[in-house]
C-alpha cells in the first residue's frame, strides 16, 4: 500500500513539474476570449449595417416614388 501511495506521489510529481502543454492551453484560451468578444462585438456591427441598409433601402423608396 505504502508503495503504491508513494509511486502516485511520484508520478504526480513528474506531472506538476511538466510544462509542455502549458504553452498550448495559454493559446486555446486567448483564442476563446477573442471569439467571445468577436461575438460580442457582432451585435452592434450588425444592428449598425442594418440601419445603414434601412435608410438606403428608405431613401431608394423615396426616390422612386
Amino acid at each position: 500500500m505504502v508503495d503504491q501511495f508513494l509511486r502516485v506521489r511520484e508520478v504526480l510529481g513528474s506531472l506538476h513539474g511538466d510544462e509542455s502543454g502549458q504553452d498550448l492551453i495559454e493559446y486555446a484560451l486567448l483564442a476563446a476570449l477573442i471569439a467571445l468578444a468577436a461575438t460580442a462585438g457582432m451585435n452592434v456591427v450588425a444592428s449598425d449595417i442594418n440601419n445603414a441598409f434601412s435608410k438606403i433601402g428608405s431613401k431608394l423608396e423615396a426616390a422612386v416614388t
